[in-house]
């Protein structure tokens, strides 16, 4: 695939089949992450990756999260939570290292975000889906606990989930985009 059918044909996938994934293809990935541009080379970027124990732990926050937010949930809710964060066969959180200059953290949080594309193109080369995903559990101090981060150095900027569509998702549709002529200006 060429670097202009990546960047265009990638989707997000929500659902994710239990098939596992080459782990060559996460190191790549890891290494195409770490290729991004970032201005001074401050290198600001962390990737934790989540092994079963942790993942399943990180899941059971997540449904506390939700009941704590919604309520009660029902038995397909329950299912459904449990399968966004349970389910993915690769997960790995990105991190920031925090910079005490407020104008260099943003800097630093555009070098991170540069990094989760570059990590979900090389998957998505591979022929591998993704999703970027963010919320409350990716914020809560139990999460920073569970993955070893220090909240007062580091910032979870969200969770790469990683592997293949189910059968019931392989067809998903890209979601619209604006028109270039309402998002591009050009001046003399």
């Amino acid at each position: 695939m060429d670097t202009f059918e990546a960047l265009t044909s990638r989707t997000t996938i929500h659902r994710f089949s239990e098939e596992p994934v080459d782990e060559t293809s996460i190191d790549r990935a890891l290494e195409a992450a770490v290729a991004a541009p970032n201005h001074k080379l401050t290198n600001p970027w962390r990737f934790t990756r989540i092994g079963d124990e942790t993942q399943q732990s990180i899941t059971e926050l997540y449904l506390e999260l939700k009941r704590e937010s919604k309520g009660s949930l029902t038995d397909e809710q329950v299912r459904e939570y449990r399968q966004k964060i349970g389910g993915p066969p690769v997960v790995i959180a990105v991190s920031q290292v925090l910079d005490d200059d407020a104008f260099r953290r943003k800097e630093d949080y555009a070098a991170v975000a540069c990094a989760a594309q570059n990590l979900m193109l090389s998957l998505w080369n591979d022929g591998i889906s993704s999703k970027w995903s963010t919320g409350s559990v990716t914020r809560h101090q139990e999460t920073y606990h569970m993955l070893g981060i220090d909240a007062d150095r580091e910032e979870i900027v969200g969770f790469i989930f990683a592997g293949f569509p189910r059968d019931d998702h392989r067809d998903t549709q890209k979601p619209p985009r604006e028109p270039l002529e309402d998002v591009v200006r050009e001046v003399p």
